[in-house]
């Protein structure tokens, strides 16, 4: 299977060329291409020795890491059972499913203090349960990367529109792209939206695969990631985190209610199986926060927030929604009431923010009693805190924007909708397929 270029590509690249590098922890859900990635680092490698802990032709190696704590005779052993020596500066070394071995996770700080020199990185599909339950992990040692589903713009370069990609990349409120490469770019995020991030899903489209192949891609992944959940936590029944999923699915684009979940679990029981769901890196938190300085998560108020999957095309693959209404009409605002076009800008705002920390969204709402308001995302723009209404079509009231603008006395707000690049008085237009950009626009404009 032809790889897809993601970007995270360069940023591995760059970690391998450092003169310092510590071992690379590469975080994400399962089956968002973190294992192909690194393979195709390794092709950069005069050699690649990939472990798979999960792969019982591995056996043997999980016994090496359970018997030594010494970074160089783990080496020595895995090159003289696998014949494959292990050469600092030459061998990229990959410890896949890390989580089935903690002796590995531990030993990442061992390369690090006696093996610098050496490139290794480890990834694992339920790797942050693994974490949780070392007590002693290798805090300062280990440099992470998450790494999430296709964005839009990977899209774009993965399905060979690099041209469209530049354009889009360099319009802007003040520079719009022009009606007819507005009107393809909308057509294509109306696909991309149907199929979602999920690279066996990309690859299908990118293959010829037609759109319904792609759903039944997707049908096999959503059937992997229910069978996942009898693995989380044995004192969470899979039944209750599948129930959960299903409400969170259900209250996409609104506060997360806890008695409308489910009734055969208390508060404590559903939180414990959202939190659980949050660390397999399926569902995203966006909290509440006041907003009136950063950073943001200094404000927050947990008992408030949203709480949306990581992926669109496995959105509306569980909930059946219409798709000749998204391909043909588009009508996306009377799709799911607009919750699929909030979703996307907030799965979008997730993957265009630094990879080195765990991805945070926040939204803002009045406080005030008998005074409704609320805006769907506050981001951090350069110096500003902005915030970011999101319209499924090209019209709709801003008055919670206008609203938030007055009281926080902050000097524009950004609306996503249908419509292409455009500004009116304090409000910034960007079209939805744009929403990854955002915040690299007002980046850009600050170091110029």
């Amino acid at each position: 299977m032809q790889y897809l270029q993601r970007n995270i590509d360069s940023e591995l690249v760059e970690w391998k060329n450092a003169v310092a590098h510590k071992p690379l922890l590469l975080r994400g859900a399962r089956q968002v291409g973190k294992s192909s990635a690194v393979r195709e680092l390794g092709k950069q490698f005069d050699s690649f020795f990939e472990i798979n802990f999960e792969n019982k032709d591995f056996a043997s190696a999980k016994k090496i890491f359970e018997r030594h704590s010494n970074s160089h005779a783990i080496c020595d052993e895995l090159g003289s059972i696998f014949t494959m020596p292990i050469v600092a500066g030459r061998t990229l070394l990959f410890l896949d499913e890390i989580q089935s071995c903690p002796e590995a996770i531990q030993a990442l700080r061992y390369f690090y203090e006696q093996m610098p020199e050496l490139h290794v990185i480890a990834a694992g599909s339920l790797l942050e349960f693994a974490i949780r339950k070392i007590p002693t992990f290798a805090v300062g040692r280990v440099r992470s990367m998450y790494m999430y589903p296709f964005s839009f713009e990977e899209f774009l370069r993965a399905t060979g529109k690099k041209s469209l990609l530049e354009k889009l990349q360099r319009a802007s409120p003040e520079n719009p792209l022009s009606d007819e490469i507005h009107t393809k770019l909308r057509e294509i995020f109306l696909r991309f939206i149907v199929l979602g991030g999920m690279p066996e899903v990309v690859s299908k489209h990118e293959s010829g695969g037609s759109l319904l192949d792609c759903q039944y891609v997707l049908d096999e992944l959503i059937d992997t990631l229910f069978s996942d959940f009898a693995k989380y936590k044995q004192r969470v029944p899979a039944t209750r985190l599948e129930e959960v999923f299903s409400a969170i699915i259900a209250q996409t684009g609104q506060k997360f209610t806890y008695s409308q979940a489910i009734t055969s679990a208390n508060q404590v029981q559903i939180k414990e199986s959202i939190d659980l769901l949050k660390m397999a890196g399926l569902v995203y938190d966006v909290t509440h926060s006041s907003a009136n300085g950063f950073p943001l998560a200094a404000e927050t108020n947990s008992r408030y927030r949203k709480l949306m999957l990581l992926d669109t095309g496995i959105f509306q693959r569980i909930l059946r929604l219409d798709l000749a209404s998204l391909m043909l009409d588009e009508k996306i605002e009377q799709i799911n009431k607009g919750a699929l076009a909030e979703m996307f800008v907030g799965i979008e705002l997730v993957k265009s923010q630094n990879n080195r920390l765990p991805a945070e969204l926040y939204y803002w709402q009045r406080e005030k009693t008998g005074s409704a308001a609320e805006v769907d995302y506050v981001i951090q723009c350069g110096q500003d805190i902005v915030p970011v209404e999101v319209k499924a079509g090209t019209k709709g009231s801003m008055q919670s924007m206008f609203l938030f603008l007055e009281e926080k006395e902050r000097p524009y707000g950004i609306r996503c909708s249908l419509e292409n690049f455009n500004q009116f008085q304090n409000i910034k237009i960007f079209p939805l397929y744009a929403a990854g950009g955002i915040q690299r626009t007002f980046s850009e404009k600050v170091i110029q």
